[in-house]
């Protein structure tokens, strides 16, 4: 059956779905920022390094500066093709050197500083690897019009990764050493390697030689990126989604320290929140070849700006577990929308560079809002947290107009459903690019 769909000119969704899904869990699983390693550094900071709840926030932000640059990772894998495998050749390369620098940081005295030197190292080293799975997913996501299914699809797998992360730190965080955490993931590392020898047709068949696959030179994709509008409000909304002063750092001190809950109580807390995202992405898998991407974004961004306000009047860990799963719901379609915003809004040739500049301003705009909320946090005993979930309430509502801004043919289609307007700017784009 599936073969026939593709056959029909139709994208064959399960052998797509098939790559995609473990593509994006070993990505994640390894992604230094991601909960598994994040959550297990913050307590090798807190627990062996007595590290502040400043001083966390301020290593969290400093080694993501790879992240932050993520654009020039992205503008690389649209540019440079290594090995001649494109997308693969990243991940061929990169995971063996990631798995490295890992094995060299489970052999090394655990300090401050080697800490730092090695997360660092491998925040750049993968991000060669993501800006190969981000490019590829967004040019399939564009070439199969089926952006808002393939966002669903990469929400759903890379939250696996953030729920075992928030499920397993603290149970690693007590009994597994640094140097097995580190081994562990070199193991990880490894696996991805491998997994970059598989090339299914359904995904690789002709998807360089496609329109949406066209790119120039540095010069030329660089002015095309700045000229093409929709880039300016998926990038600024990524960014205003993420600006959650009190829902990292602070959020870990206000329910171990103010309400003296354990640190599993803090990891219990994501993993239920984290999960709670799961079905609002099956939903939105569905709903978005009913919907306009128009009508997701704004029904998305209302349900999401009160998201983090009843944790600021909880008097006890249970109570925050319990309101886990409402408020991780309450940000589920908008999370799906916004990434298919962005996979739609990618320029011809340059999926890997909006992709990593989105990826970019998640991780800035997530450790900045850190660290100001340590801040906040730290400047009122009694109402530090309040005050950090009032300025995420804030900056939420500031997302609706920014919706605004977005090319009305961008968003004026379901998934699935042909774009004759945007098919057409595509190919005046490429036009004005291409050698005379």
């Amino acid at each position: 059956m599936s073969g026939a769909r593709a056959r029909n000119g139709e994208p064959d969704t399960g052998w797509i779905f098939g790559y995609f899904a473990p593509l994006t869990l070993l990505v994640y699983l390894v992604m230094p920022h991601g909960y598994l390693l994040d959550f297990a550094t913050s307590y090798m900071l807190k627990d062996q390094l007595h590290a502040s709840a400043t001083q966390v926030s301020l290593f969290r932000l400093l080694t993501a500066i790879p992240v932050y640059l993520s654009v020039v990772f992205g503008l690389t894998r649209d540019l440079w093709n290594p090995l001649g495998l494109r997308d693969r050749g990243y991940f061929l390369i990169f995971a063996p050197i990631t798995a490295v620098v890992f094995a060299w940081m489970a052999y090394a005295q655990l300090t401050y500083a080697t800490l730092f030197i090695g997360m660092f190292l491998v925040m750049f080293f993968w991000r060669f690897v993501s800006a190969g799975q981000w490019g590829l997913l967004a040019l399939v996501g564009q070439e199969k019009l089926m952006s808002g299914r393939l966002s669903a699809l990469w929400n759903i797998m890379s939250s696996v990764p953030y729920i075992l992360g928030a499920l397993a730190s603290g149970w690693i965080a007590e009994h597994l050493p640094p140097r097995q955490t580190f081994m562990l993931m070199v193991v990880l590392s490894l696996l991805m390697f491998l997994f970059a020898f598989w090339k299914p047709k359904a995904v690789f068949a002709h998807a360089y030689d496609k329109p949406q696959a066209r790119g120039s030179d540095l010069l030329g994709d660089i002015k095309r990126l700045l000229k093409h509008r929709a880039v300016y409000p998926a990038v600024l909304i990524m960014f205003m989604f993420q600006f959650a002063p009190g829902s990292n750092t602070p959020l870990q001190f206000y329910l171990t320290n103010k309400l003296h809950a354990s640190d599993a109580a803090y990891t219990d807390y994501y993993a239920i929140f984290v999960s709670a995202f799961i079905p609002m992405f099956f939903l939105y898998g569905w709903l978005c070849k009913k919907l306009a991407l128009r009508t997701l974004l704004w029904i998305g961004t209302i349900i999401t700006i009160p998201q983090l306000m009843p944790l600021a009047f909880v008097s006890s860990a249970s109570q925050a577990l319990w309101l886990a799963l409402p408020i991780g719901m309450m940000g589920g379609i908008a999370a799906g929308a916004y990434y298919d915003l962005a996979m739609r809004s990618c320029p011809p040739g340059l999926q890997g560079t909006l992709m990593m500049m989105v990826d970019g301003m998640y991780m800035l705009s997530y450790r900045g809002g850190d660290l100001l909320g340590a801040q906040i946090y730290a400047s009122s005993p009694t109402h530090g947290f309040l005050y950090c979930a009032l300025a995420t309430t804030a900056v939420y509502a500031l997302i609706l107009p920014v919706i605004l801004l977005i090319p009305k043919e961008l968003i004026a289609t379901a998934d699935g459903e042909k774009n004759p307007k945007v098919e057409a700017e595509m190919l005046s784009e490429i036009a004005e690019t291409s050698p005379a």
